[in-house]
């Protein structure tokens, strides 16, 4: 029903992704080169042609389109009364942080992970904490003795999770988020998971929400999501805060109000409904779609005998590929795939340190295109040896 071959020219309808840089490919920053549900933009269309454009207000029916996709597609049952609408998932982290840190307090992040993580910590003026996950045969884990010693320090009042993992692509498990929960619950630190990436997972795959896991005490979870990763509608700008602890659900409220980000543009609630009520059967195929071009590049890198690894992708439709083993500095070899062979990735420094070694390349795209770019990567690699 949905054709995810289909090229389609994204060129001059300033996109960030192709019209910023004038690279012959980009496969960089994580949106899709998909067409979105045609719901959606029936949905906006319709919006669009009463020709009023003014201030808009959140309804009840967008609380409930949140309730119902996360009851049949997670099997979590969340409260109306704890849901709070933003214009985005990392406005969201960063009143947040504003509302429940001080200057000089330390904020937790797991890297190398998410590039703005960086930011929304430091531009505040708070200290950041780096708990570097473990990598050992190209698999992720989470170094959890380092991590109960960084949660101790009384100054670390705020984690930030990244459920699934970017970049990683790792699944956290019910295990591993428990023993995180219990560990923020007894050294008093309050964790934010951010979920943007919840519903871009392999086919038979499935994330856990800190919500869903068993513990005794959920004071101190609070929870971002969003359509607009799952369903490429980013420009859009429409998310949720769920949280059940009512005082620090007023407080987020206050700040998000103070920070401008809980007014809705005039077409985050009728896309965020539509995407949510029309979107089960779009999502599946798409998912199985990026699962096929994730093989298609494993098989690629492989058969090609390509000096890089690619760490297994549970969720989202980013590869991230260690570079170790090629004979150039993956920083180097980042500007080299951009500047001599127009092919326009992310430099895993750029995710902390610990990401030096690897770059990250955007799959979601028409296999046409996959083929290009890894045809592109293998001439670079190739020419380097």
């Amino acid at each position: 029903m949905y054709d995810f071959d289909k090229v389609i020219d994204r060129h001059n309808t300033n996109s960030l992704k192709w019209d910023s840089t004038d690279v012959k490919l980009p496969m960089w920053v994580a949106d899709m080169d998909f067409a979105v549900v045609n719901e959606i933009k029936d949905s906006i269309i319709k919006r669009a042609n009463h020709q009023i454009y003014a201030y808009s207000v959140v309804d009840d029916e967008y609380f409930d389109s949140y309730i119902s996709w996360w009851k049949r597609r997670h099997n979590l049952t969340l409260k109306r009364d704890c849901l709070l609408f933003s214009t985005g998932v990392m406005p969201s982290i960063n009143s947040i942080i504003r509302c429940l840190t001080d200057e000089g307090d330390k904020v937790l992040i797991q890297t190398p992970v998410y590039n703005v993580f960086f930011n929304v910590v430091l531009n505040n003026n708070r200290l950041l904490v780096e708990n570097k996950l473990i990598y050992e045969d190209v698999e992720y884990t989470i170094d959890f003795d380092e991590l109960e010693k960084q949660l101790s320090d009384e100054d670390v009042k705020l984690m930030l999770l990244c459920n699934p993992h970017n970049p990683v692509g790792k699944i956290w498990q019910n295990e591993e988020l428990e023993r995180i929960i219990n560990l923020c619950n007894e050294y008093d630190v309050i964790l934010v998971s951010d979920d943007i990436h919840c519903d871009l997972v392999n086919p038979g795959k499935s994330y856990n929400p800190v919500y869903s896991v068993d513990v005794s005490n959920r004071d101190n979870l609070i929870m971002c999501m969003a359509p607009t990763k799952t369903f490429n509608i980013a420009g859009i700008q429409t998310s949720a805060v769920y949280c059940e602890n009512r005082k620090l659900y007023d407080l987020i409220e206050k700040q998000l109000l103070d920070d401008f980000n809980s007014m809705p543009n005039v077409f985050s609630i009728c896309a965020a409904k539509a995407a949510f009520k029309y979107g089960d059967e779009w999502l599946d195929d798409m998912n199985a779609y990026v699962y096929e071009n994730k093989k298609i590049a494993r098989k690629y890198i492989t058969e090609n005998d390509l000096d890089v690894d690619v760490v297994d992708c549970e969720a989202t439709y980013l590869l991230w590929i260690d570079c170790s083993r090629i004979s150039m500095d993956a920083v180097d070899f980042y500007e080299y795939l951009k500047n001599s062979y127009g092919l326009y990735v992310s430099p895993g420094i750029k995710f902390g340190e610990n990401g030096s070694d690897f770059i990250r390349m955007n799959i979601a795209c028409p296999k046409s295109t996959l083929l290009e770019g890894l045809s592109i990567l293998k001439e670079a690699i190739l020419s380097l040896k």
